[in-house]
C-alpha cells in the first residue's frame, strides 16, 4: 500500500502547538488594507487556533 501523502499546502499554512493544537493565521491581511481600521489590521496580524470542528480535516490532511 502506498504512502499517506501529506497536503503541500496544508503543511505551508498550519503549525502544531506542544499541547496538540494546531495554529493558523487569519486571512484579509495581506492586501487592500487602506480600508480596513487599525483594530482590524493588528487583529488579523495575530495567529489563532483551527476551530475543534474543522481538526478532522486539518489533521488528514497533515497526516497527523
Amino acid at each position: 500500500m502506498p504512502k499517506m501523502k501529506t497536503n503541500s499546502s496544508a503543511k505551508k499554512r498550519f503549525k502544531i502547538t506542544g499541547s496538540g493544537k494546531i495554529k493558523r493565521k487569519h486571512a484579509y491581511h495581506s492586501h487592500i488594507l487602506t480600508k480596513k481600521s487599525k483594530k482590524r489590521k493588528r487583529h488579523l496580524a495575530h495567529s489563532a487556533l483551527v476551530h475543534k470542528s474543522n481538526m478532522p480535516r486539518v489533521r488528514a490532511m497533515l497526516c497527523i
